[in-house]
């Protein structure tokens, strides 16, 4: 009886076939890490001040500084109030000004925000600061916990109706809330909106599987820059739904798994499909390798991390910088999958990433070494 790996080396193990497949199901990898920008790119404590226009009404005349005099109080540090603002009166601005004003209250026509990094963040479009500021947690939350229901969803769905589908549908709903992201008029739509291997041999099944996140990394410095020259999120949406609307043309032309054919009993389309790619790969394959097969099974990881933000430097220096180690991490995983094996490259990885995350309790707070972090990070 032949397994599926004796007809991967008949038809090619690693042949032209293998390669388009490799890249183009690596390439929605290269999109992927676009979706942290709204969350990583933030801003979470802008400088502001209450918008409190309401006096204008009243004097149309007062300049900036003196607005701010007479409607914003003051904290310990002589600074202006971020949250609070005084009780707006109907009162002539005569009066205001001979008496002032001491009642003080939450802000309630919004913030005026100065000096960000960014033109638009989710925090200054829906005003996530002061009481709301806890709410960028809860989209976070909210985000990972889409990750999770979606591997809980599409893992079953790719075993009973095939990998193809459960390749091109998860990218097809990637398009359409990326821009419905882009287009959220509010936070609770926004929340709302945020929910390759099997054809390469076991000889070249350490590249297929370390390549692909090593496209997650390239796609971790593209953002970088991205987000240093487009600095308004919902523009960063539209663009990021751009390749992803590549992606989501191609997938479609993506064959199926053979192996999953050859485990739901369709073995005549397995065997036309097998008999494609050897064309492809321009090699023959016997008849009497296609009369029995026996289907085999592969797992493969993925890892996302939304914490790059809080290293204390440049976000933008930050986020490239962590794409960049990303790279040679996955190019050197190839070479130890092919040396030492899965078993112990895994447990050696899970172990010295461990230890490194223990190394920070023996650092005083505030004080943690950005490369310790960033592996913890990574790990």
């Amino acid at each position: 009886m032949a397994d599926f790996g004796e007809i991967l080396r008949s038809i090619g193990d690693f042949g032209l076939f293998q390669k388009l497949i490799l890249l183009g199901l690596c390439f929605p990898n290269l999109v992927l890490p676009f979706h942290l920008a709204s969350l990583i790119f933030i801003q979470s404590d802008p400088e502001r001040h209450c918008n409190t226009d309401w006096i204008l009404r009243a004097g149309s005349n007062l300049s900036s500084e003196e607005q701010l005099n007479l409607t914003v109080p003051r904290q310990e540090d002589g600074t202006f109030s971020r949250c609070l603002m005084f009780t707006p009166v109907d009162w002539d601005i005569d009066i205001i000004r001979e008496h002032g004003l001491n009642q003080t209250t939450d802000c309630q026509n919004g913030w005026v925000y100065n000096n960000i990094v960014y033109e638009a963040t989710i925090v200054t479009d829906f005003d996530l600061v002061c009481g709301k500021a806890n709410v960028v947690g809860l989209a976070q939350t909210v985000f990972m916990a889409g990750i999770l229901l979606g591997s809980l969803l599409f893992g079953p769905f790719a075993e009973s109706f095939g990998r193809q589908r459960a390749t091109q549908i998860p990218m097809v709903i990637m398009l359409i809330f990326t821009v419905t992201t882009g287009l959220s008029p509010n936070f609770y739509l926004y929340m709302a909106s945020q929910q390759s291997t099997e054809w390469v041999a076991v000889t070249k099944r350490s590249y297929a599987s370390c390549l692909s996140p090593t496209f997650s990394g390239v796609g971790q410095c593209i953002l970088a820059g991205m987000i240093f020259f487009i600095r308004d999120w919902r523009l960063a949406q539209f663009v990021m739904a751009v390749p992803i609307a590549v992606v989501a043309v191609y997938i479609w032309f993506i064959p199926e798994s053979a192996r999953w054919l050859l485990d739901q009993g369709k073995k005549e389309e397995a065997k036309k499909l097998i008999l494609r790619v050897a064309a492809i790969n321009k090699r023959t394959v016997p008849d009497t390798i296609l009369e029995k097969v026996k289907f085999s099974l592969n797992l493969s990881y993925y890892c996302l991390s939304l914490n790059v933000g809080n290293f204390g430097l440049d976000i933008f220096f930050t986020q490239l910088m962590f794409g960049l180690t990303e790279i040679p991490g996955h190019i050197l995983c190839i070479f130890i999958l092919e040396y030492l094996g899965r078993k112990i490259s895994l447990m050696s990885t899970l172990l010295t990433g461990g230890f490194t995350c223990f190394l920070i309790l023996a650092v005083p707070q505030g004080k943690v070494p950005t490369g310790i972090d960033l592996h913890c990070v990574m790990i």
